[in-house]
């Protein structure tokens, strides 16, 4: 099943409208959260097909909400994929223990995330 409905889970305006423009053009359905705990609300509320999450944010950071996705069962089926400014292998390694299923350094190129996209679909 091809993706369509995104969460984009990020504290930076910037990074949320940067990110939303290149989805949009591409013909994706795109909501926003600005930190975890809003993103746990509107992942429950309306569940997304695959969510963009940063790493450093106010709250619950993005490994954090990536784990407490992968541990839920009605959530786990819910692609994660990290866009962080973290850019250490220790970092991208910790973000897929936490069960994301890929991780891309900031500024995410828009051909590098429609890739990782169209893999998972």
């Amino acid at each position: 099943m091809a993706i369509q409905k995104i969460l984009i889970v990020d504290d930076s305006p910037t990074e949320r409208y940067y990110l939303t423009d290149i989805l949009v053009k591409n013909g994706f359905s795109v909501t926003t959260a600005e930190n975890g705990e809003e993103a746990l609300d509107k992942i429950k509320a309306d569940k997304p097909e695959l969510i963009l999450m940063d790493v450093v944010m106010p709250g619950a950071n993005g490994f954090q909400v990536t784990r407490t996705i992968a541990r839920d069962p009605a959530l786990q089926d819910v692609p994660v994929i990290i866009c962080s400014s973290k850019n250490q292998e220790t970092d991208r390694i910790w973000g897929m223990r936490q069960g994301a299923k890929d991780y891309l350094i900031k500024p995410v190129a828009a051909a590098e995330l429609l890739a990782k996209i169209a893999a998972l679909g």
